[in-house]
């Protein structure tokens, strides 16, 4: 039996921009310097979006 994983919604949201910049530096950079760049890049671009677009909805709810 697998052991139980249970991550909040911020935690699952880190994770994927995480993930999903490490990527997208692979696929679209040829050198290594410019992969690490472009995934700092877009892991702080999502993480970015991600306290906008809370902060978005949390004043959106108030």
């Amino acid at each position: 039996m697998l052991p139980s994983l249970a991550l909040s919604h911020f935690e699952a949201s880190i994770i994927f921009a995480l993930f999903t910049s490490v990527l997208l530096g692979i696929i679209t950079k040829n050198t290594d310097r410019e992969r690490l760049h472009y995934a700092i890049y877009c892991l702080v671009c999502f993480v970015g979006a991600l306290f906008g677009l809370s902060w978005l909805m949390y004043l959106g709810h108030g």
